[in-house]
């Protein structure tokens, strides 16, 4: 099957993100999204899964235990399990992003309160 943003699962996150769900299984989830200007998720980390971020468009700012990161076009950046983390957009211009998580981050997210 061919996957795509117009034919992949949808919602809205955080403060008008968008993610479409490309593939979600029990191992593996992709998810294509993209942030709005001036926003950034909740600090959390996962006790299971790894990810891997690789920005399509924009520039990222990826808070990993205490380090900021920034990350651009066509650049990655990978997340073990148990790194509290977050994904900002700090520009004025979209951030559109693919997220690959190892297992899926389903029921395995946990919110750090600062």
């Amino acid at each position: 099957m061919i996957t795509s943003k117009e034919n992949a699962e949808h919602y809205i996150w955080g403060n008008n993100c968008d993610s479409w769900v490309l593939l979600n299984s029990e191992n593996l989830s992709v998810k294509q999204e993209i942030m709005p200007p001036k926003t950034k998720e909740q600090l959390h980390f996962h006790k299971n899964a790894q990810q891997f971020f690789f920005i399509l468009k924009g520039k990222a700012k990826f808070h990993r235990d205490e380090n900021v990161f920034i990350v651009t076009e066509n650049s990655g950046f990978h997340i073990l399990p148990n790194q509290i983390h977050l994904i900002e957009n700090d520009t004025e211009n979209d951030l559109e992003f693919l997220v690959i998580s190892n297992p899926s981050t389903n029921n395995d997210r946990f919110a750090v309160e600062k």
